[in-house]
């Protein structure tokens, strides 16, 4: 019989050949760097498009403005090894924590970064500008800073962190690049000064607030975000709020705190909300019902898009939305739904497009949203450009004749200006 401490040790093993396994899954990461010292992957040419993807992609920006053509969803991620203050939880890169390893390792690969450069908080910006380069002169990425999972007294708790990006840093990359970026700064409610550092952030020229209560355990309906979300309507500032189920950054594992229906109490303030992904995956509790039952968190943020109070302050960003794990009725639903197209709005929750076992074509062609005859261009579009490739695609999808209206792509006017005051 094996000592318990042998038994760890198979338990270990048992656990970092399944994440080994799932390797398998991101075998066709689309732009993965190599593990030397290139400064990033070449930036891709036009001209390498085979003829039925240029078409395809010339098409996708037919009847555009690209200058109102803003990415809402956008992540940054770093080490701090360029003193971008940037920070990854120690577990995504200790084989006592397997999965979380692959995790790191894949979605550094899938953003052209190799795991073990040494600045790979420039490589990762090299390359995401790289990419943008196939875009029409106008068009610009909204890039998220990421505060830590906070406790209840308001201090941080980076042990329940998975990774932290600053708000100086997502500031500094967009005055770096400001034809390409405008940024998203990212603040608890529950910090003593965080009304302090709101006012900073909007005087600097953040566009919105980003926050996912899962991970970073903030608690919508607290009192304390009372003054945060007074200041927040005041200024016409959205925030940028993720509901539903979390897969990639687990964090504090708050999942209870994803539940759509707590955004009504930023709402209630007179906040613009923009529900991240429309809340498309996971389940939450029904807490209109007398007896709360389990239903789809879509199925929520649908009943409030449908009440008539929110319908000027209540939208939703399509990014993730065609990814495999998102059910065929929630692309048929945002499809038809030719009424809330108005306040959909496009965001491509970069770096995952790169990652070609999250979006996958046969699914969507056997659920009737993608005509096959598209695969192939679409295909090409991912190898050359996995940016461009998430944008085609939104744009050919397609539900009993309807498609994603001009206004889902046409989304700088739900932003206040981008000049710092």
């Amino acid at each position: 019989m094996p000592s318990s401490f042998e038994a760890l040790l198979q338990r270990r093993h048992m656990l970092c050949c399944g994440a080994l396994a799932a390797c398998g899954l991101f075998s066709s990461l689309a732009q993965s760097a190599d593990d030397g010292e290139r400064e990033t992957s070449p930036a891709p040419t036009r001209a390498a498009l085979p003829a039925a993807a240029r078409a395809l992609d010339d098409a996708a920006f037919e009847g555009l403005d690209a200058s109102q053509l803003w990415d809402v969803h956008a992540h940054l991620l770093g080490t701090g090894d360029a003193g971008s203050g940037c920070w990854l939880n120690p577990q995504l890169d200790s084989w006592w924590h397997p999965v979380e390893a692959l995790r790191k390792r894949v979605i550094l690969h899938g953003a052209g970064v190799a795991p073990r450069s040494q600045r790979i908080d420039l490589d990762y910006v090299l390359r995401l500008d790289s990419l943008t380069r196939d875009f029409p002169r106008g068009a610009r990425w909204m890039l998220f800073a990421f505060d830590h999972a906070h406790d209840e007294q308001g201090a941080p708790t980076p042990g329940r962190t998975t990774f932290h990006v600053p708000d100086a840093w997502a500031a500094q990359v967009a005055r770096r690049h400001p034809d390409s970026f405008g940024w998203v700064a990212s603040i608890h409610p529950y910090r003593g000064d965080a009304l302090h550092r709101l006012d900073d952030v909007l005087a600097q020229g953040a566009l919105a607030i980003k926050w996912l209560p899962s991970a970073m355990n903030i608690d919508l309906r607290d009192p304390r975000c009372a003054p945060f979300y007074e200041r927040l309507a005041r200024s016409r500032t959205p925030l940028i709020v993720h509901a539903g189920a979390e897969k990639a950054v687990p964090g504090a594992g708050r999942d209870e705190l994803g539940n759509p229906l707590f955004v009504r109490a930023a709402l209630r303030h007179g906040v613009r909300v923009i529900v991240a992904h429309c809340a498309s995956l996971g389940r939450a509790l029904d807490l209109d019902r007398h007896r709360p039952r389990e239903c789809s968190a879509f199925e929520l943020f649908a009943r409030l898009m449908d009440e008539r109070e929110w319908q000027g302050l209540l939208l939703g960003d399509v990014s993730a939305l065609f990814q495999v794990n998102r059910d065929a009725a929630v692309w048929h639903t945002v499809l038809a739904r030719e009424d809330w197209h108005p306040r959909l709005l496009h965001g491509s929750d970069y770096p995952l497009p790169c990652i070609a076992a999250l979006v996958r074509l046969a699914p969507l062609v056997r659920a009737g949203v993608l005509d096959a005859e598209h695969v192939a261009p679409l295909e090409s579009l991912r190898t050359h450009n996995p940016l461009l490739f998430d944008f085609v695609l939104k744009r050919v999808v397609t539900w009993r004749a309807a498609t994603l209206d001009r206004a889902v792509f046409h989304t700088r006017s739900h932003f206040r200006a981008a000049t710092p005051v």
